[in-house]
């Protein structure tokens, strides 16, 4: 391979941390194309006219993937479909942004929902195609007790352990929003498409919950505001009924934004009248971190719930496991009293 300037040399230092600690024992023909990417110049040099911002393993893979109805067979087919069609994929990649929209994330958020006086009225930041909104439409199975829509064509299971709250019934939602900078709408095929291309592949069973859950979003949509989050939220939430007990939640949003973005969106939620509900990974929120009885290992790559800062347990970044914490205990049959809003911390 040809020499590389700093900057590209970066960009292959990207791609081989994806494929070596991302996607490595997850996907293994994304590890395989991203340390393909790591030593293809012409490739690494396509990703260097772009904005920095839109250079990501995550971006370029998807895009393709988008772009050809399927993810590239090999290292050398990457390096085909890059060169010989770059101004489709350059336009994908400027136009598109990663956002996944996993509803299994569900599974962990309920059991804190289920604690809350309602009615609920819900806000997620970084809502995407605002899949998440829709806790109430889905059923569960929670380590083998089963809860929700049983008629449902999103069926979620979740691992439970430790000594916090199984729950036995879903909210009364009254009403759902959300703030994104690039809302996706679940009812137009190709935001769809392009939600689905975002799953990496040997993961065919998100995929096929991806367009159940979005079919049921297109039924009853959500109003998703275009904008920053940070910006938006004080106006969404005055907005909201006023007897919903209203919840802003978010995961997997906040380790994009700048830290000084971060904490700024934390003063904000902190002063509103509202419950929060953060999973987000273990480094994003240090002072929901700060909050955990013992320090997390370094290598812990699972996802940190909270509730108002307090931290309750981890979960897994796609659902399916909730490891509660000790303070979760508290939650166990003991909802607020109706009608209470909570500022948080």
């Amino acid at each position: 391979m040809r020499a590389l300037d700093e900057e590209l040399q970066d960009v292959a230092g990207h791609y081989r941390w994806f494929a070596e600690v991302e996607a490595a024992g997850v996907s293994p023909r994304y590890a395989e194309l991203a340390a393909a990417v790591a030593d293809d110049a012409d490739v690494l040099g396509f990703l260097g006219t772009l904005p920095q911002a839109k250079r990501q393993a995550n971006l370029l893979l998807g895009a393709l993937t988008f772009l050809h109805d399927g993810p590239p067979e090999d290292g050398a087919q990457l390096h085909a479909w890059v060169l010989g069609d770059g101004d489709r994929l350059r336009a994908t990649m400027l136009a598109r942004a990663t956002q996944t929209n996993e509803a299994a994330r569900c599974a962990a958020l309920l059991p804190v929902l289920s604690t809350l006086p309602g009615p609920l009225a819900l806000i997620e930041v970084g809502a995407s195609a605002g899949l998440c909104l829709y806790p109430d439409r889905y059923g569960y199975r929670y380590s083998g007790v089963q809860v929700g829509d049983v008629g449902s064509q999103v069926q979620l299971r979740c691992t439970v352990t430790g000594d916090g709250p199984v729950p036995t019934r879903v909210p009364e939602v009254v009403a759902r929003a959300g703030i994104d900078l690039n809302p996706l709408d679940p009812a137009d095929p190709e935001d769809v498409a392009w939600l689905q291309a975002l799953i990496w592949p040997g993961m065919d069973e998100r995929r096929d919950r991806l367009g159940a859950a979005a079919a049921i979003a297109a039924r009853e949509p959500a109003e998703i505001v275009r904008g920053d989050l940070v910006e938006e939220l004080p106006g969404l939430v005055a907005r909201m009924p006023r007897e919903a007990t209203v919840v802003v939640f978010h995961t997997a949003v906040l380790a994009y934004l700048p830290v000084a973005a971060r904490e700024e969106f934390v003063q904000t939620v902190s002063g509103l009248p509202v419950r929060w509900v953060s999973q987000e990974g273990v480094p994003v929120l240090p002072g929901v971190r700060d909050r955990l009885p013992e320090p997390p290992a370094v290598e812990e790559s699972r996802f940190l719930l909270a509730l108002d800062g307090e931290p309750l347990a981890y979960t897994a970044p796609h659902g399916g496991t909730l490891d509660w914490l000790p303070a979760a205990a508290a939650l166990r049959g003991r909802p607020g009293p109706s009608g209470h809003r909570h500022a948080a911390p």
